[in-house]
């Protein structure tokens, strides 16, 4: 593990280890646990690209504030070979677009909409802009996975799981 993960860690474990965690939604309600399992599995099976994916939920998690999630998606994302320095500049990618692909920065415009829906929906600039770069299906899958991991966010979040080291 580099020392920049290797800090990144340290930081997370300090800021989330003063947290009681709760007993997971899997210990007593399981079939639950495997119904959002099985969610989530389904939009891997769809197609989405694994680091679109691994982008969209630590974009997601990150805004939710959800430590697990970040450490795991960040560990995901590492083995994938995406660099560094491109996982950490995630929560400001818009003052490092020379680090992110027009497609990526659409994919994080996209997940932000999708985590704060509340907020002003999915404009249609936005997403006539994902149709004409990713297409109809693609862009579902997106949405689908923006979907997904802001429903794991709201349960690490809420049963206050901590990342494990």
């Amino acid at each position: 593990m580099t020392k920049v993960v290797q800090s990144l860690h340290n930081f997370v474990s300090t800021k989330t280890n003063k947290m009681a965690t709760r007993t997971f939604i899997g210990k007593n309600n399981p079939e639950l646990y495997k119904a959002m399992a099985d969610l989530d599995k389904a939009v891997h099976a769809a197609g989405i690209d694994k680091w679109h994916h691994e982008l969209i939920k630590i974009s997601a998690s990150h805004f939710n504030g959800c430590a697990y999630c970040v450490d795991k998606h960040t560990q995901d994302a590492l083995s994938l070979d995406i660099p560094v320095r491109k996982i950490i500049l995630i929560p400001v990618w818009h003052e490092a677009t020379d680090h992110f692909t027009a497609e990526e920065q659409l994919i994080l415009q996209l997940t932000k909409a999708v985590t704060f829906i509340h907020e002003h929906g999915i404009a249609d600039e936005l997403y006539d802009e994902c149709l004409r770069v990713f297409g109809e299906d693609y862009t579902a899958k997106l949405i689908a996975a923006a979907t997904v991991i802001n429903t794991w966010n709201r349960v690490g979040v809420s049963f206050k799981l901590q990342p494990k080291f």
